[in-house]
């Protein structure tokens, strides 16, 4: 909101643009992670009323390309999920460190470790958060033998928005599982994560802050209704999402296992060193246990369909204000630093 800062900042946008790699001949799936014009336009004009200036600079090329012209920004608002590699969502953060600039969300290591969710599971497990028991399937082979209790869930180990996730990851033999994992490896060209399936309620919880002062947002229960892929959040379900999921907003005090939810959350969020905002899923065990599935430290923010959107106008507070909180965490940890704000 205007007067939100006593000086005006000139924030640059880097982003995928969705359209722009349609071009190029992706499939949808392909697609699934990038962003829509309505999502740059949304966070443009809420960051327009705070009294700040923004400049598009959309993807990684033409952020090294305004680089090599001089260009400088206060502060870059960045949710670009990059094309290539495991380190895709590293990119422009690694780049933007080596000019010294600041931006908004997690460093390059966070979000390296973040994207591949064995590494993740392995960060939150070592400092004490649950998780299911997980193994990693390079190559066919490595199914002999199969450590895990059937059933399991398989996924590519490094996707978001789901993909690669349909009503085939929950997996009920081996012969099953031997099909399931030789086509993620051949679809995706990157490692399966196994898990032990987790039957009970899944949970998304928004958080926003940086180490002790990160606090929980709320919490969406995910419903699947009607037509939906049953016990799983699947690509299917996400992308269509209407008529087959839910998204119920839980206050703790209406429900005994919000609390020990968020706990969970937030504990793995800190245990991973993401910043500013994200969103980490949590789905509980036969035994009712919350279990740490992953988080998302570049959360989707298109205003009317991501996930942490729909949390945030289910708890009164809205998408304006969201992004305006996400811009004064990411500048509020820059006055510690002060020669990398306000120069450019």
């Amino acid at each position: 909101m205007p007067g939100d800062s006593v000086e005006p900042l000139h924030v640059g946008l880097t982003f995928d643009l969705a359209d722009e790699h349609r071009m190029t001949s992706l499939s949808e799936e392909e697609l699934a992670e990038f962003d829509s014009e309505e999502t740059i336009l949304g966070i443009e004009q809420a960051i327009a009323n705070m009294g700040h200036r923004t400049w598009r600079i959309g993807s990684i090329q033409s952020l090294v390309q305004a680089l090599a012209r001089g260009k400088r920004w206060d502060l870059v608002f960045n949710i670009a999920e990059g094309r290539f590699g495991r380190a895709r969502e590293s990119q422009v953060p690694a780049l933007l460190d080596a000019y010294s600039i600041p931006y908004t969300f997690s460093d390059p290591l966070v979000l390296g470790i973040a994207l591949h969710k064995g590494h993740a599971k392995a960060v939150a497990r070592a400092a004490g958060v649950p998780t299911a028991d997980y193994r990693l399937i390079e190559r066919i082979g490595d199914l002999e033998p199969n450590a895990l209790t059937f059933p399991v869930f398989a996924k590519p180990v490094a996707e978001g928005t789901s993909k690669g996730i349909s009503k085939d990851s929950i997996v009920q033999s081996p012969a099953e599982l031997r099909r399931v994992c030789g086509d993620l490896l051949d679809r995706f060209a990157q490692p399966v994560l196994l898990e032990t399936y987790l039957p009970g309620r899944e949970f998304t919880v928004g958080v926003l802050g940086t180490g002790t002062h990160a606090r929980c947002l709320g919490t969406l229960e995910v419903l699947l209704v009607g037509d939906a892929d049953v016990g799983v959040y699947s690509y299917r379900n996400k992308k269509q999402f209407v008529g087959k999921v839910e998204y119920r907003w839980l206050r703790p005090e209406a429900d005994c296992k919000i609390e020990s939810v968020e706990s969970v959350a937030l504990a793995a969020y800190r245990a991973l060193g993401c910043r500013d905002a994200g969103r980490v899923d949590v789905r509980l065990a036969a035994d009712g246990q919350p279990c740490f599935i992953e988080v998302n430290p570049l959360p989707g923010l298109n205003p009317e369909v991501s996930d942490l959107a729909i949390l945030v106008k289910q708890t009164g507070l809205g998408y304006p204000e969201l992004i305006a909180a996400i811009v004064r965490e990411a500048t509020e940890r820059c006055l510690f630093c002060p020669s990398r704000l306000g120069q450019h």
